[in-house]
């Protein structure tokens, strides 16, 4: 049996349990919300929002400024919103919008509808998955940019988020014939599946105690990779697009040839530094291949990205030094020519940072002395794209491996402050397998041994990316990095920990993006589907849900918020791309100006930061900062799958 067509099966069986109640709705917030019925172990650290002091931006900047020096982001990787927080108390949900039930009639396209083959209408509604269909493990459904546009189904630049089912039914029942109008019946009802703390009990856990972000989207209404361009820059290349347009270079060496992929990045093309066009001598690192693995064809290769990014701002004043060992200044420096003195000039100390991927060099998994590479997903490292740190011997050294992100702590090789990006990758560090937690669904017979074995195979990954990752695993991995940091007192007290994901793999969710540009292409650019987001801190606020509008932008601003670092978007010039993408040349459909074509990454409502997940009178004193220890997961809990047994949400 295929694996897809079993994991389907699982999901296909689920949804016909039904889609759930439904409510009204009452859309008045404020930007930060309680979360209700706070648990006798969280209760002591809760204060209401809406009683605390009224704190400007700047002076909350300065008050973090004075206590925070380091910022861990664990970037995971294909889930919407609602995929994983649609029913979290007090969140805008599927069923609520966090402070009041709200009924299907008033939630986009809470009912979808497609024709099948026969002509048939068919509707499907969301529904939740557990430990009864085996829903650490599900297959991914389509994410790739043609197919997100069809799901948002964007008219006068609204989207009505109602193409999902329809979209997942025609890309298989297309070819015809029983098997692929099953398989197409199949995946227009996983991709309208959700789960809960069930599933994913950690990462509640975390939202629990912690700060939850409901109003938060992808960059990029794209898959993967322009989304991890888009971490530290942003934007996945609109304004190298403004400045040379889309297309790509043409490359012939050896036995390769072909063009490259060109701006902005809207696939998941792999890096140029290390692909097959790649000539330097010090090569980086190619992913793992073959089947479900990385795709090295040479028409699935990136252009070499020249923008600024926030590796190019953490330089500060000696950005110049930084950038005078780059092997190929002429082309890589070409579009940060004024960026470099203007960073230079504001005399800011420079921020260590560190791109910690699985697979990128040795693991503790591999053979001594041997690299395999193994668990490397290339196309996930945002950092490799860019000939300024890929092709510079002074940049390099900050693409490191995961179990190099562990080993750094125990080794005390970690810097007096920084930036740490840390991602999973298609294996994990700990042995584990998925926990298969119902052997007999969706065959009553029970799955045989080689059923679970090829799930044991194909789906062991810990960067929480359907098709080829296990929930649990990977929100273990995210509590290995937690509670290696908040073991450390000093380094706790000093920590921001931000959990969350590139894109939504294209799970439903309910809540339109704002769009704000679109690509050469004519297709809705940005933003795409909402993600998950989690701010984990020792002076956060506990147990409260922000609204707060953004995409990875907010990271990057606050990124820059903590450690004084000019916006992107106040680059030279990137400044100029930005105002040169308004030209009428290009407009997106019906005339649409372009104001985004660029980083977002100046406050504003629409492009906010996540500085509300902090609690000012915790910076201020008058309440106790949170515990490292609340933070933290038992080691033995993290290493049993599944997960408290399968009972997450009673635990």
């Amino acid at each position: 049996m295929r694996l897809t067509l079993l994991l389907g099966t699982i999901i296909a069986a689920a949804a016909l349990a039904g889609a759930g109640p439904v409510w009204a709705e009452d859309a008045s917030r404020a930007i930060v919300t309680s979360q209700p019925d706070p648990s006798p172990a969280v209760a002591p650290y809760v204060s209401d929002p809406a009683s605390g002091p009224a704190v400007s931006r700047e002076s909350l900047i300065q008050a973090l400024r004075s206590k925070l020096k380091y910022v861990f982001v664990i970037f995971n990787e294909n889930h919407s919103f609602d995929n994983e927080f649609g029913t979290f108390p007090g969140a805008n949900g599927l069923y609520s919008d966090g402070a009041a039930p709200r009924d299907g009639a008033h939630t986009p396209g809470f009912t979808q509808t497609y024709t099948d083959a026969s002509g048939r209408p068919v509707t499907v509604s969301p529904f939740r998955i557990g430990p009864e269909q085996n829903a650490t493990v599900t297959d991914s459904v389509d994410h790739s940019h043609a197919g997100l546009a069809r799901k948002l189904h964007v008219t006068n630049n609204v989207p009505a988020m109602d193409g999902f089912a329809a979209d997942e039914y025609g890309r298989f029942a297309h070819r015809g014939g029983a098997e692929n109008e099953a398989m197409g019946t199949q995946f227009a009802r996983l991709v309208m599946s959700h789960i809960d703390c069930d599933t994913i009990p950690f990462f509640w856990n975390y939202a629990n105690r912690f700060v939850l972000f409901d109003n938060i989207f992808a960059t990029e209404d794209t898959p993967s990779t322009p989304n991890a361009v888009a971490m530290i820059a942003g934007q996945s290349g609109e304004t190298q697009w403004v400045r040379h347009g889309p297309k790509g270079t043409p490359y012939q060496v050896k036995d390769a040839s072909g063009t490259t992929q060109g701006p902005p990045l809207v696939n998941d093309p792999q890096p140029f530094w290390g692909s097959q066009f790649d000539t330097s001598d010090d090569h980086e690192p190619q992913g793992a291949k073959g089947t479900g693995r990385e795709i090295y064809a040479n028409t699935n290769i990136a252009s070499d990205l020249t923008f600024a990014s926030l590796p190019l701002t953490f330089a500060g004043r000696d950005v110049a030094k930084a950038m005078a060992t780059d092997r190929s200044p002429e082309s890589e420096l070409a579009d940060v020519r004024e960026d470099i003195p203007f960073i230079a000039s504001r005399n800011g100390s420079s921020v260590p940072w560190r791109w910690y991927q699985a697979g990128y060099d040795h693991e503790p998994t591999d053979p001594p002395g041997v690299a395999t590479h193994n668990d490397y997903v290339s196309h996930h490292n945002g950092a490799q794209y860019f000939g300024y740190i890929a092709d510079n011997p002074a940049e390099q050294g900050s693409l490191r491996g995961l179990g190099d992100f562990f080993a750094d702590l125990d080794n005390g090789h970690v810097p007096e402050r920084g930036v740490f990006y840390i991602r999973g990758g298609f294996g994990n560090l700990d042995g584990m397998s998925p926990p298969i937690q119902n052997r007999n669904f969706p065959n009553r017979a029970g799955l045989t041994q080689a059923d679970i074995t090829a799930i044991d195979t194909a789906k062991s990954g810990n960067d929480d990316h359907p098709a080829y990752t296990d929930r649990q695993i990977s929100e273990a991995m995210a509590a290995r990095v937690i509670n290696a940091v908040a073991s450390r007192p000093a380094l706790w007290a000093q920590s921001v920990i931000v959990i969350t994901y590139d894109e939504s793999d294209g799970f439903y969710d309910h809540v339109p993006p704002r769009i704000l540009s679109y690509g050469p292409d004519g297709l809705p650019l940005a933003r795409g589907v909402r993600i998950p987001m989690l701010v984990i801190s020792p002076y956060a606020r506990a147990h409260a849900v922000s609204h707060a509008e953004g995409d990875h932008n907010a990271v990057i601003e606050t990124i820059e918020a903590l450690f004084d670092l000019p916006p992107l978007a106040s680059l030279p010039d990137e400044k100029q791309a930005l105002l040169a993408g308004a030209d009428p040349r290009f407009n997106g459909p019906g005339g649409f100006v372009q104001h985004y074509l660029g980083p977002r990454d100046i406050n504003t409502p629409a492009t906010d930061d996540l500085l509300s997940a902090f609690e000012p009178r915790r910076l201020t004193g008058d309440m106790p900062p949170l515990p490292g220890e609340y933070a933290m997961i038992p080691k033995d809990i993290v290493a049993k799958l599944p997960h408290y047994d399968g009972k997450g949400c009673v635990a």
